[in-house]
């Protein structure tokens, strides 16, 4: 299994092989012979002890060859042995039963088997991941060969056994859920994100008609069906090139793959690259503004792309100020709100603020509280200032503007007005401190509370000359989600794609190339364009 998906899961999914019980390998079932009853005076009947000892003699050895040839088989890849250790208890409990070669070597559910591995490369993955060439090989054998009854044959139909159930169970969960686990790789990923449970296993072992399963898998979302023609098409933009282009379009594939899609029929969708915020209703998007995000790392790919696969391996190593990825619910706003400003923004711009000017604390209605006592500018020891409580009073001056957006996390991020709106005429908005910044708060409000008394109060309280600090709580809570898509297409079909802000792109590409997850063909194409 892949390292990102770590040993507990790898040992999560042979628990799951081994609660399965039904299936497994019939075409070398062994079954020891039943011995009729002896009759008296029916001396022709009987078996004698030396031909029984024989006969048994030969089971023990045929067992023996069985076992030798799954065990051997159950090597699959270093990045598999947890997993060959389970599947082997599960073929010893199951008498090493070959039921999936009997099943699917029937019609052509073979062929099917192939079309489907082969044409992983449309999902921007490589097909050698499910073992789809040594596969090919085994079955090609095994048709030449199915009636041998050799140390040879049962090697080889063991391995194919083996390799069957390891790919179809792989393909299953890459399809469904993706190939690596983002929580695993990323610092500050906070989504909800969902991961197989024993049903999928089951389900897998249990397939009869192959095809109809693996089409029922397909992921079938517009925007993820877009970006397999655009990856088909080789597309480009102005701004990327077609090499450039694929690696976006690949890792969002991979993205869009993970089950962390917002499931409500209303919610407020973050696109951190793009700097959007959409509320989205019954499927489509009922408000669209323009944000800004937190400082990243604006990095790009020529880099990564010039690398050797097996040796490049691009670390996560966000700068403090990054937004998270996240989900969490809206539960209210804040009107008028109070800035509770970090230590950190006071030990490093703050204090540079009040030696160059002395009166930057009271011209900027900030209030500094020691042991809840107010203390002066002058009175402040800035080598701690972790032990004063610096304040942002309410008003046009206050960073967070008339009302800012409340929902739990653990990052201390919310979305929030802002009195500086020059900031959404920039191209690139990645220039806040984390938290999100919406163009057009007023309009959100009237999103989530809808017409009526509380967005009235609301609207009044923003417009109040002599601002209080106001929570209003949001009687339907509404889903909020801050994701990273760098590619899709938009409602006219045109691709668009957006630079790597934070860098996520090129840690995911690179794990996947590191990893052999994406296709052999495209590491050497993509090395060979950066070098021309």
């Amino acid at each position: 299994m892949l390292k990102a998906v770590g040993c507990c899961r790898i040992t999560k999914l042979a628990g799951i092989l081994l609660s399965s019980a039904v299936l497994f390998f019939s075409a070398c079932t062994v079954k020891r012979p039943i011995a009729p009853p002896e009759v008296p005076g029916h001396a022709m009947g009987s078996v004698s002890a030396s031909e029984e000892a024989k006969s048994l003699k030969i089971i023990r050895l045929k067992e023996n060859l069985i076992s030798a040839a799954f065990q051997k088989a159950l090597v699959l890849n270093n990045e598999d042995t947890a997993q060959a250790d389970w599947l082997g208890r599960y073929y010893k409990a199951h008498d090493y039963e070959l039921i999936l070669q009997d099943r699917y070597f029937q019609g052509k559910q073979m062929e099917v088997l192939m079309t489907y591995l082969d044409s992983a490369v449309l999902h921007g993955l490589n097909p050698e991941i499910f073992y789809s060439t040594e596969i090919r090989s085994l079955w090609r054998k095994m048709e030449e060969m199915r009636s041998e009854d050799t140390k040879d044959a049962y090697r080889d139909k063991a391995r194919l056994e083996v390799l069957l159930a390891a790919s179809l169970i792989k393909y299953s969960r890459i399809l469904q859920y993706g190939a690596v686990r983002p929580d695993s790789l990323y610092a500050n990923y906070f989504i909800v994100t969902a991961q197989p449970d024993s049903s999928m296993a089951i389900k897998v072992l249990a397939v009869n008609d192959l095809k109809s399963y693996l089409d029922s898998i397909q992921p079938r979302s517009p925007q993820y069906l877009a970006l397999q023609r655009a990856l088909q098409m080789h597309a480009g933009t102005k701004a990327m090139s077609k090499v450039e282009a694929d690696l976006v379009i690949k890792v969002n594939l991979e993205r869009l793959r993970w089950k962390n899609k917002p499931l409500a029929l209303k919610y407020v969708s973050v696109n951190i690259p793009d700097f959007s915020l959409e509320v989205m209703d019954q499927g489509k998007a009922i408000l669209q503004m323009k944000v800004c995000v937190g400082e990243g790392r604006n990095k790009d790919y020529k880099n990564l792309l010039s690398q050797d696969p097996d040796t490049c391996l691009v670390k996560d190593q966000p700068i403090a100020r990054e937004t998270p990825q996240l989900s969490s619910m809206i539960y209210g706003v804040q009107v008028n709100p109070i800035w509770n400003i970090p230590a950190s923004i006071a030990r490093g711009e703050i204090a540079r603020y009040v030696a160059a000017d002395p009166d930057y604390l009271a011209d900027n209605d900030i209030d500094v509280y020691r042991d809840g006592k107010l203390v002066s500018a002058e009175a402040i020891d800035w080598e701690q200032v972790g032990h004063y409580a610096f304040k942002q009073r309410p008003g046009e001056q206050n960073s967070l503007g008339k009302i800012k957006f409340l929902f739990n996390n653990n990052s201390s991020v919310y979305l929030h007005d802002t009195p500086t709106k020059s900031a959404f005429k920039k191209s690139n908005r990645a220039i806040s401190h984390g938290c999100v910044r919406v163009e057009k708060p007023l309009e959100l409000a009237l999103a989530l509370y809808g017409k009526g008394k509380i967005y009235d109060q609301i609207k009044r309280a923003m417009e109040n000359a002599y601002p209080r600090a106001k929570n209003i709580s949001l009687p339907a809570k509404v889903p909020v989600y801050l994701n990273y898509l760098t590619a899709w297409t938009d409602v006219k079909g045109s691709l668009q794609l957006r630079r790597d802000v934070y860098g996520l792109d090129m840690v995911l590409y690179s794990y996947m190339k590191n990893h052999h997850l994406i296709p052999v063909e495209d590491l050497s194409s993509a090395n060979n364009s950066h070098r021309h």
